[in-house]
């Protein structure tokens, strides 16, 4: 089974950005949230996909 590809942790926070949410606070992880919402994004590069997957799926 071949492998999925991440993300870049600044492209997975410009499009959170893009769907409202605000980072709040940055360390080795950015903690985001839209005020309902609050997302914990590591500071990976690259974001494994299916780590990013299971911080989507949170949303939903």
């Amino acid at each position: 089974m071949p492998s999925l590809p991440g993300i870049n942790h600044q492209a997975a926070i410009k499009a959170f950005e893009k769907a409202g949410f605000q980072i709040i606070r940055q360390g080795k992880h950015i903690i985001m949230t839209d005020g309902e919402n609050i997302l914990t994004i590591p500071r990976a590069n690259p974001i494994n996909a299916y780590t990013m997957a299971k911080i989507i799926k949170v949303l939903a």
